[in-house]
């Protein structure tokens, strides 16, 4: 590579924050950046099985994260390491903000997950949301937070995501 030609950013750093501090940071192959809308993927980040109730994350899962700058939310679509897919987990969160090679994401406590056959579709940690304050701190997000989980609600009982990660 020549010093006057540059490489396209192939791999970057996810950083969930929450509450002003990283609730985890790992590694990501960015897919597509627009300006608008990214797409990472990443392996199960977490520490050994994530057990829902109605989805278990595990490792060899993967994920393929879909962030917007200009929506307060991110969709995730996720699959086995067979590659079967288990459905989408999408979180409330500020628009994501790439900075060099670190995406950075806020998290709201809302979130929503659709099953890969769209029979279970639920909104999850209203209760943390409401106990987090943000209403009190910041009316305007958090009107917005729930917002975008009206909206991801609504695009999930429509049949899915599909639309919009294309």
């Amino acid at each position: 590579m020549s010093a006057n030609s540059a490489e396209p950013v192939t791999e970057v750093s996810v950083a969930l924050v929450k509450a002003g501090r990283t609730k985890i940071r790992y590694a990501a192959t960015l897919l597509h950046d627009d300006g608008t809308r990214l797409a990472v993927r990443a392996p199960w980040a977490g520490d050994g099985v994530r057990d829902f109730g109605f989805v278990r994350f595990e490792a060899g899962d993967v994920f393929t994260e879909y962030y917007w700058r200009d929506r307060w939310y991110s969709v995730k679509e996720v699959r086995t390491a067979a590659g079967v897919l288990k459905g989408w987990y999408c979180d409330v969160t500020r628009p994501a903000v790439l900075t060099g090679t670190e995406l950075v994401v806020e998290d709201l406590d809302l979130d929503l997950w659709r099953s890969a056959d769209g029979t279970d579709v639920r909104r999850l940690d209203e209760d943390e949301f409401a106990e987090s304050g943000l209403a009190d701190r910041d009316p305007g997000a958090a009107a917005a937070a729930v917002a975008a989980l009206d909206e991801l609600e609504r695009l999930a009982l429509r049949g899915g995501f599909t639309g919009l990660l294309e």
